[in-house]
């Protein structure tokens, strides 16, 4: 065996060895994963303040209340499509919901200028799981945890409004 065909056998041995690894590997977690868009069910979002959450939505039976800008409390009944709900998994994911904490509170119980923080509820349901966490305004732990929940209550809020002005029109 010449030196050239010694290099190429050892190059295929470990780059050989390394994919069939991975391939191993990677197939046990994805098969595994806990939270998977075919498992889905349903999720609830819920928020207001600590005494009252009062603003919810939850989108097994599509009841959505909210307080509009004149302080009435509006009861409409509101379904996602299933890419709109595809949307909320894929972006719960890439924020790492599965990894937050399920209590998010913070210190402060009368926020800025006396007014009291707001509190957000969330809950992602599945065949196996439930993913729940209950985050505070007013958290006041890790700044990159308080960004990705902030941005997942955008989110959610986002597409509930975007999914209301569809059925308006």
């Amino acid at each position: 065996m010449s030196d050239r065909n010694k290099k190429i056998f050892l190059a295929l041995t470990i780059i050989g060895s390394f994919m069939v690894y991975s391939v191993y590997y990677y197939t046990g977690i994805l098969k595994n994963a806990p939270y998977k868009f075919t498992e889905f069910k349903s999720f609830v979002f819920k928020y207001g303040t600590r005494d009252s959450m009062i603003n919810s939505y939850n989108s097994a039976t599509g009841e959505y209340h909210y307080l509009n800008n004149r302080d009435s409390l509006v009861k409409t009944t509101l379904f996602l499509t299933k890419d709109d709900l595809l949307y909320l998994h894929r972006k719960a994911a890439d924020l790492g919901l599965w990894d937050f904490p399920s209590n998010e509170f913070g210190d402060d119980t009368t926020g800025f200028k006396g007014v009291k923080p707001l509190r957000y509820y969330i809950e992602f349901n599945y065949k196996r799981k439930s993913k729940k966490v209950l985050f505070d305004a007013s958290f006041n732990g890790n700044p990159k945890l308080k960004d990705a929940n902030e941005q997942l209550i955008k989110e959610i809020m986002h597409v509930l409004a975007a999914a209301e002005d569809k059925q308006k029109k």
